[in-house]
């Protein structure tokens, strides 16, 4: 295993799903939920779930690229959720539940937006994924980190 990771950082609905399977995604060394995208400082998740803070649930992840690409990982991120949506996923609606990527450098801004471009061709609605520069990620409380796993639950997908 190589010793140096990357960063990716997607939105993509209530994070606790994402985040089970992002971490199972082999070549993924981490991956923690909280805030991004958003104006406030240090947001809380009653404060995000308001919609007040700009912010979006999303999980940031940790990964060797040498075991699991960018692409890779881009394209796991589109079958995860139903992108065509406007902030909402399932029964969660509001900006907080839109998704998004948010690149941690040019090169992926240019491959998430290459990827886009081959999820589009896939569907017949257009995507509402937004593809934004990475800004200051805030971790979830504690309690929120593997939420999941913590409780016996292997999705929140009904």
């Amino acid at each position: 295993m190589s010793t140096l990771t990357e960063k990716a950082t997607f939105a993509a609905g209530c994070f606790w799903s994402v985040e089970i399977d992002l971490r199972n995604t082999p070549g993924v060394t981490d991956a923690q939920v909280g805030y991004i995208g958003g104006h406030a400082e240090n947001p809380d998740y009653k404060q995000v779930c308001s919609g007040a803070t700009g912010h979006a649930e999303a999980v940031e992840v940790t990964f060797d690229p040498s075991e699991v690409s960018y692409a890779e990982l881009l394209d796991t991120f589109w079958g995860l959720h139903d992108p065509t949506q406007k902030n909402r996923q399932g029964w969660d609606i509001g900006s907080q539940y839109r998704s998004a990527v948010f690149t941690h450098s040019p090169e992926q801004a240019e491959i998430a937006a290459e990827s886009k471009a081959r999820a589009q061709a896939q569907l017949s609605r257009p995507i509402a994924t937004e593809i934004v520069p990475t800004s200051t990620f805030w971790p979830a409380e504690e309690y929120h980190q593997q939420y999941l796993v913590k409780n016996g639950r292997a999705t929140c997908r009904i």
